[in-house]
C-alpha cells in the first residue's frame, strides 16, 4: 500500500510556482500527469472549491481532476468509476463530521479501503486530510464540553491529526486524545502550509514545516518535541 499525504492547506497569498508538497504527492505515480478522483463529501461537491483545487493540482503536474459524485442524489456507479480508473484519490476540505455522514450514508468507505487495500494512493486537504484518520471529535452541545465525543473517521491513515488550528492551541485535538481509550496514542497538529507522509503501518514524516506533536499520559494532555521535516522540504519553499 501507498503511503497517504494529510495537508493542512492555509489562507496565505496564492501561489505563482507549483506546490512542492502537491509536487510530492503526485510523484509517487510513475505517469506523467496523474488523474485524481475528486472527493468533495466534506464540502457537498462544492463546484468553485473543485474548479479552484484541480487548477492547483494541474500546476504541480496533475492531468485530469473528476468529481467522483457523493452529494445528496448522486449517482453512485458514476462515483466507483471514477475512483476505480484514476491514479489518486483525494478527500477535499469542508466539514468533517457531514463528510463522513456523506460517505458512510453512501456505502462508499468499505469500497475506499478496498481501494487502498489494492494500492490507490490517498491524499487529503485540511478536513480531508482529518477523514482520513482514525477519528474526530464533535459536540452535540458546544456550550458543554462534557457533551464531547468520538466519532470515527476513514482509518485509512492509522494516526490522529488536526490541521491548522494554531490560533486555537490545537483544543479539538487535545480534546480528542483526552477522549481516546488510547494508551499513549499521539496526536498531530499539522500546521498551515506543511503536511504529514503516513505509511500504512503508521510511519509519520512531517513536510514543510515542523508538526506539533501531543500525548495523553497519565490522563494529561502533554506536549511531545515537534516532529521536524525533511530539509527537501524546509519552512521557505511553503508560502
Amino acid at each position: 500500500m501507498k503511503p497517504l499525504y494529510l495537508l493542512a492547506g492555509g489562507h496565505g497569498p496564492a501561489r505563482h510556482d507549483p506546490d512542492p508538497l502537491l509536487q510530492a504527492v503526485f510523484s509517487q505515480i510513475d505517469r506523467k500527469r496523474p488523474s485524481i478522483a475528486y472527493v468533495g463529501a466534506a464540502s457537498d461537491d462544492d463546484r468553485d472549491f473543485l474548479k479552484w483545487i484541480s487548477a492547483l493540482f494541474r500546476k504541480a503536474g496533475a492531468g485530469k481532476v473528476r468529481l467522483a459524485p457523493t452529494a445528496a442524489g448522486a449517482d453512485r456507479d458514476e462515483a466507483l468509476r471514477v475512483l476505480s480508473e484514476s491514479d489518486l484519490v483525494y478527500i477535499s476540505g469542508g466539514d468533517v463530521e457531514a463528510g463522513m455522514r456523506i460517505l458512510q450514508a453512501g456505502g462508499l468507505t468499505p469500497f475506499l479501503k478496498r481501494l487502498q487495500n489494492a494500492g490507490k494512493p490517498f491524499f487529503g486537504l485540511s478536513a480531508g486530510s482529518i477523514m482520513l484518520a482514525q477519528s474526530w471529535v464533535r459536540w452535540p452541545d458546544p456550550s458543554n464540553d462534557a457533551t464531547a465525543e468520538q466519532f470515527d473517521c476513514l482509518n485509512l491513515a492509522p494516526i490522529f491529526c488536526d490541521t491548522h488550528a494554531e490560533a486555537e492551541d490545537w483544543e479539538e485535538l487535545k480534546m480528542l486524545l483526552s477522549l481516546g481509550p488510547h494508551s499513549r496514542a499521539v496526536g498531530y497538529g499539522i500546521p498551515s502550509g506543511g503536511a504529514l507522509c503516513v505509511t500504512p503501518d503508521g510511519k509519520v514524516s512531517a513536510l514543510g514545516k515542523p508538526a506539533v506533536r501531543f500525548q495523553k499520559q497519565a490522563g494529561v494532555i502533554v506536549s511531545l518535541p515537534p516532529l521536524t521535516p525533511d530539509s527537501a522540504f524546509s519552512s521557505s519553499h511553503v508560502r
